[in-house]
Order: structure tokens, then C-alpha cells, then sequence
């Protein structure tokens, strides 16, 4: 099965210069453009989960053959 990863750069509310990336991994359906589309409602969630950090960007990208997943 192909995986696209959807990288987020959050950073602390309570401090906004200490960022870090986290990746969420998703089936791939072809493409990047089907996470892009995707990706929305996915971060959504993810900072309902998460209240104390803000997502500051986002990308989409196939991870990196080498990375455990």
C-alpha cells in the first residue's frame, strides 16, 4: 500500500518560536492533490486533539522510503 504523509508544522500557543513537524500518514489514492483536498478536515481534527498547539503550515508530500512509518 502507497502512503502520502501530510506534514504539519505546529508551534505551542503558549509559545509561538517552539515548533515542530508532525507527520500523519494516509493511503495514497493516486496522488498529492487527493490529500491536499483532504487535508482540511484532517487538521481540523487533529487540533481539536491537540488545543495547546496551532498548526502554522502544512504540506503534502510521499514520505521518504527510508522513515519507519
Amino acid at each position: 500500500m502507497d502512503m502520502v504523509d501530510l506534514i504539519l508544522t505546529v508551534c505551542l500557543i503558549a509559545n509561538p518560536g517552539d515548533c515542530r513537524d508532525e507527520h500523519l500518514y494516509f493511503e495514497s489514492r493516486g496522488s498529492l492533490v487527493q490529500c491536499m483536498v483532504l487535508a482540511p478536515s484532517e487538521i481540523a481534527k487533529w487540533s481539536q486533539e491537540h488545543p495547546t498547539l496551532k498548526v502554522k503550515r502544512w504540506t503534502c508530500a510521499f514520505p521518504n522510503k527510508d522513515r519507519a512509518i
